[in-house]
């Protein structure tokens, strides 16, 4: 694995603990902002090593097609994605607040992603 690549897993496998953590602390906007954004690393980190570049989106989607994810995780990403617009920025269309996200929803978000940092790890 590339040190670029490297650094970028290494970064999603942080954002995945903080989530974590941030879930026990019941901070569901949080989490969900994370788990995104730890998917979103670990697909870049493995673009990296396909491609040599990385793509200046924030789109899982997107991502996971040039990766060639398979469709279960694909379907994970499709759910992840729209987190970073929801969390980020109060006037977007969907905004989600805090109270807006419920505790089986941040587990099972968590969960997903945890399934798509494994199958990357094992990929770069």
């Amino acid at each position: 694995m590339s040190e670029e690549a490297k650094e970028w897993f290494n970064q999603a496998k942080d954002d995945f603990e903080s989530a974590k953590y941030n879930l026990d602390g019941r901070k569901f906007s949080v989490v969900a902002l994370l788990v995104q954004q730890a998917s979103e690393k670990a697909l870049k980190a493995l673009f990296i090593k396909k491609f040599r570049e990385i793509p200046k989106v924030h789109d899982l989607v997107f991502l996971a097609k040039k990766v060639d994810i398979p469709e279960k995780l694909f379907q994970h990403c499709k759910q992840l994605s729209p987190y970073y617009m929801q969390t980020r920025y109060p006037d977007a269309k969907g905004f989600r607040k805090q109270s807006d996200f419920s505790l089986e929803e941040c587990q099972n978000s968590v969960n997903k992603c945890e399934e798509i940092l494994k199958w990357i790890e094992k990929q770069i």
